[in-house]
């Protein structure tokens, strides 16, 4: 009041912009913490899930910023966002969530950020959120989307998703990008190993393209949904899962605290 003559709607403005600055000396520190949000639509055929970060996991667990998460995801629901860019852009009472975010910061005096976003839909839609302990919120969110025969199987195929990061639903889905680096890498090491067992050139040529295949064929089991060995029969894959019920997994997320982008 006294920076500001006794004008007390300049004074919450001061203090407010002060808080701002605040943050934004915070903004380059790793945020790390935090937690994930999720909805489900009410006809069960969407789903959205926002992870929030913050600096330490003290925070985090705090009611008033699992508050403020859950306020981020219900702008970020109401404003239909596809992307993190559109989450921040999102009306958040008024103001957008990306002042949200910067007033939060100054609030709870930690770099605050939103982090990851995803969104599945489809005919059915199954949602696990995982903790990795009693006393902190969800640090794991794992999303299926499926016919309706296929939600026979969602939620263990949700569980499988949350346990062993699956990063690709089908080999189809893998980027060729990931892929030729894959086969580059495999084939230098099969290269080498032959190699350093002696083996004329001429066997390492024929015989190389085949282990290299079978190299491929183990990182598709490790990366891809439908191939990976299911968690609880690796004797069938989750995609022998969804054949037994005539189910087709349409797509998946996965967001884990922690595992985005790096800053």
């Amino acid at each position: 009041l006294a920076a500001t003559d006794g004008d007390m709607d300049k004074a919450v403005e001061f203090l407010r912009e002060k808080g701002l600055a605040g943050a934004a000396k915070k903004a380059g520190r790793i945020a790390a913490e935090g937690m994930v949000v999720t909805t489900v639509s009410e006809d069960g055929k969407k789903a959205v899930v926002v992870e929030v970060n913050a600096e330490t996991d003290f925070v985090a667990k705090t009611p008033k910023f699992v508050e403020f998460a859950g306020s981020v995801l219900d702008d970020a629901v109401k404003a239909e966002a596809s992307s993190v860019d559109e989450v921040l852009a999102a009306a958040s009472g008024d103001t957008t969530v990306k002042e949200a975010v910067e007033e939060a910061a100054a609030l709870f005096g930690e770099h605050v950020k939103v982090g990851q976003f995803a969104k599945v839909e489809g005919p059915h839609v199954e949602v696990y959120a995982h903790k990795k302990s009693a006393e902190m919120p969800p640090s794991i969110v794992a999303m299926i989307a499926t016919d309706e025969a296929g939600a026979a199987v969602a939620h263990e195929a949700a569980l499988q998703i949350s346990a062993m990061g699956a990063q690709w639903l089908t080999r189809e889905d893998v980027p060729a990008d990931v892929l030729e680096s894959e086969r580059r890498v495999a084939t230098e090491k099969t290269t080498e190993e032959l190699k350093s067992k002696g083996k004329p050139e001429a066997v390492i040529e024929k015989i190389a393209p085949k282990i290299v295949e079978g190299r491929l064929g183990a990182f598709y089991k490790e990366t891809v949904l439908l191939e990976q060995a299911y968690v609880k029969d690796p004797s069938k894959t989750v995609g022998d899962l969804f054949k037994e019920v005539g189910g087709t997994a349409l797509s998946f997320a996965r967001v884990e605290v922690g595992k985005g982008d790096a800053e």
